[in-house]
């Protein structure tokens, strides 16, 4: 399953949270809450149980239940929603999430909370797909500086676009591909380190030009899936320099 197609998979796994018997405006409240989660809100009336509170569902199975002033209390935004609440329960339910329309700037925010949850780990593996060498140079300082913490090991992905006198940093390990979803995809993942709970990753497809569309997870499965099948796809060079498959030339 390549890149685009875990994608796909994330965006089939669409949730649903049902509101009982919830009070003008709580439905509107909760979708712009969740507006970037892979959520559909729904409203229902019922004779038995509390007014607001809400089941998060997914294919008519129950996940769990959570009273919706928790979700809706006021709380102080950390971008980019890297963030455990009250309503933790529902979260750990929705740890894949989905968004629609992230800007350059959004992905990088979202990116520097993996680097840094990495960065802290200072174990493991990073992995991170830059689109092209033009867009790795400009972060080419700060993944070198990363690489040198503890044992990380940082992998960087990049289509050979704007290599031309380009001097990859001797840090990171560079794998140059010229496949379609090294150039049209943005990625962050971090292995943990060994510690489930640690696993993140992010990774967006550019639909439009600076316009991506994709997910973030601390899911350890989906995790292990991106970097697994970016091990076994793409080039990850022994400790004596030799090349363990063919699927992308090295620098």
């Amino acid at each position: 399953m390549g890149l685009f197609e875990i994608i796909a998979t994330v965006d089939d796994a669409e949730k649903t949270l049902t509101v009982f018997n919830p009070e003008a405006g709580v439905a509107t409240a909760l979708r712009e809450h969740f507006a970037d989660r892979n959520l559909v809100i729904e409203e229902a009336e019922s004779d038995a149980g509390p007014d607001n509170y809400a089941v998060l569902s997914s294919d008519g199975e129950f996940l769990t239940a959570i009273d919706v002033s928790d979700v809706l209390a006021p709380r102080k935004d950390v971008a980019p929603e890297f963030t455990r609440e009250t309503y933790e329960d529902v979260l750990d339910e929705l740890d894949e999430t989905m968004f629609t329309s992230y800007d350059t700037g959004r992905m990088i925010a979202a990116s520097k909370e993996i680097e840094d949850r990495a960065w802290r780990g200072a174990v493991g593996e990073l992995h991170a797909g830059f689109q092209t060498c033009s867009r790795f140079a400009s972060q080419a300082e700060v993944y070198d500086h990363i690489a040198e913490r503890g044992s990380l090991a940082v992998h960087v992905y990049a289509h050979p676009e704007g290599n031309e006198g380009f001097e990859p940093p001797p840090g990171p390990a560079l794998h140059l591909s010229t496949e379609t979803e090294i150039h049209d995809t943005w990625f962050v993942a971090y292995d943990g380190g060994g510690v489930d709970a640690a696993k993140c990753a992010l990774l967006a497809e550019e639909r439009l030009p600076g316009s991506f569309y994709g997910f973030w997870t601390y899911d350890p499965e989906t995790v292990d899936e991106v970097i697994d099948y970016l091990r076994t796809t793409y080039t990850i060079p022994e400790a004596d320099g030799t090349a363990t498959d063919g699927g992308a030339d090295e620098r």
